[in-house]
């Protein structure tokens, strides 16, 4: 009965962008959980976004272009330091926004790590990431897409999960012994935490591995140590005056990217705040983008 509730609300988004469907990441028990009460909180900040905390059931949110649509889709992952989900100027709206070019959109509510609800804290999140490719290209049929052109975007740490997706996939954190690849085609990474080195973000690190971090985990987790021949290509933008996550996270990826054949671009403004909250514009940086995947036949 659930399964075919879940086909009408996606057919119905065939109909309209605003129509959405929550689709839960794990039709069974959830790996990696304690199980216990649903705590989740969402509140609103007029000056940042809608704010959603202590998420410990995963789900998908699925935007669908009204028309034209390209076959290309992008699993948008909220920043929000491992510690919350900014889920609407970094979710929703940039959804909106790639409906609106014919890419399908989906904003991933991943797991915010706590050993209260998990066991391994530290792979909570690229779990939830690994799942979200793996129901995004299984059902690439029913979602109208491409399943070789599945991306996925991130925000802040939101990025540094995102930069896992592309670099960590060789690791089934999720169906050990699937043949679904895990594999993003792509990543957009926007201001992404990437580093978890001292010069990374470290609220991201102790959130996501504790104060108590291994050398071996922080190396592990420093994703532009983890880039080879086999790493997707990326599309970076950053504020060189960002003072929460410095631009050297992004300078970094590029470069390794580089120093192993993987396409790439990178684009620093030279004013802008962490979250580009008032320069550059939306327009401005989501057009650079754009005009990368554009360049990427994706568009």
């Amino acid at each position: 009965m659930r399964s075919a509730f879940i086909l009408s609300v996606l057919l119905l988004a065939d109909f309209s962008a605003r129509a959405q469907a929550h689709l839960r990441l794990y039709s069974d028990a959830i790996p990696n959980s304690i199980p216990g009460p649903d705590e989740e909180e969402l509140r609103a900040n007029a000056q940042v976004d809608s704010l959603t905390s202590k998420v410990s059931i995963p789900d998908l949110t699925i935007f669908l272009p009204e028309q034209n649509p390209t076959g290309t889709a992008v699993i948008i992952c909220p920043g929000g330091g491992y510690g919350t989900l900014l889920t609407k100027r970094e979710g929703s709206d940039v959804a909106r926004a790639f409906n609106k070019l014919g890419v399908a959109a989906f904003v991933l509510k991943y797991r915010l790590p706590s050993d209260k609800t998990m066991k391994d804290r530290s792979i909570g999140p690229i779990q939830d990431a690994q799942q979200a490719i793996k129901m995004v290209r299984e059902k690439a049929t029913e979602f109208g897409i491409n399943p070789d052109k599945i991306g996925i975007m991130g925000y802040s740490a939101g990025g540094h999960l995102a930069s896992s997706a592309g670099t960590h996939f060789k690791t089934r954190f999720v169906d050990p012994g699937g043949k679904t690849s895990l594999r993003p085609d792509f990543m957009l990474l926007i201001n992404p935490v990437i580093s978890f080195g001292d010069s990374g973000h470290l609220g991201s690190r102790d959130n996501l591995l504790g104060k108590n971090a291994t050398a071996e985990q922080i190396r592990l987790f420093s994703n532009q140590l983890q880039i080879d021949s086999s790493t997707p290509p990326a599309f970076l933008v950053h504020s060189g005056a960002d003072v929460v996550v410095p631009v050297s996270n992004s300078i970094r990826f590029y470069e390794a990217l580089n120093k192993s054949g993987v396409t790439g671009a990178l684009h620093i403004y030279a004013k802008g705040e962490h979250g580009f909250l008032t320069y550059p514009s939306f327009e401005e940086w989501f057009g650079r983008c754009t005009e990368w995947m554009k360049a990427m036949k994706l568009l």
